[in-house]
């Protein structure tokens, strides 16, 4: 059984459609990696996925419980995370409050563990920390929800190579560690290189679904995945 399986989602936006019956699967313990170019969709797919958006169509498993009809808080209830894009933290509050704004029961040290650097910066404001220190702490914030899938959304976006370097670590961690993560990534030769299903998205359609190995290797073939090239587009 997938830890998450999509079948025909559709997504509109301002009446028109956005996803076009898009279909995937992640797996426990694997990155799944979506990709393509900027506009085909993609957010606005894990939108739906989560309940921001609304899906007009299709349906939606997480661990085999259909989950399309409910709100984005009973989604993140039963074990769906999403880290959005654009490190959305509580500027004025310290790294640590921020944690704790999860809940006030959780024990943020299971946060540190992972991103012990967040340790370091725990009594300052997440407003002044870096970029990548601003990644780091939204994902930890939504690992002490203790999902079981985790979405994350345009991670390395304005992050310098070291900083993509570190975080592309940890999420091939957290596959180790038995989650399932779908990955929508800018940089698809570093996704792939930790990936293990590949989706690429163009024009609100999943127009490749296979191993990230055999994506990488034909840097050709995402190509014309990425423009429309490939016979039958």
């Amino acid at each position: 059984m997938s830890a998450l399986k999509t079948s025909d989602i559709v997504v509109n936006r301002a009446g028109l459609p956005v996803v076009r019956g898009a279909s995937i699967m992640v797996e426990r313990g694997s990155v799944s990696v979506l990709l393509g170019a900027n506009g085909a969709g993609k957010t606005t797919f894990l939108e739906g996925l989560s309940g921001i958006a609304a899906t007009i169509g299709g349906a939606i498993e997480l661990n085999g419980e259909a989950v399309h009809g409910l709100r984005p808080g009973a989604r993140a209830r039963r074990g769906l995370a999403h880290v959005e894009q654009g490190r959305t933290v509580f500027r004025t509050l310290t790294t640590e409050e921020n944690l704790r704004a999860v809940s006030k029961h959780v024990d943020v040290g299971q946060a540190y563990v992972f991103f012990p650097e967040l340790e370091k910066r725990k009594n300052v404001l997440a407003g002044l920390l870096s970029g990548g220190e601003q990644q780091m702490l939204v994902i930890a914030r939504a690992l002490l929800m203790q999902p079981k899938v985790i979405m994350i959304d345009e991670m390395s976006a304005g992050l310098a190579p070291i900083v993509v370097a570190r975080l592309m670590a940890a999420t091939s961690e957290l596959a180790r560690q038995g989650l399932a993560v779908l990955l929508v990534e800018q940089f698809a030769a570093l996704a792939l290189s930790i990936g293990d299903r590949a989706y690429v998205m163009r024009r609100g359609r999943i127009v490749y679904d296979g191993p990230c190995a055999a994506l990488a290797q034909s840097p050709e073939l995402l190509h014309q995945l990425y423009l429309g090239d490939a016979a039958g587009m």
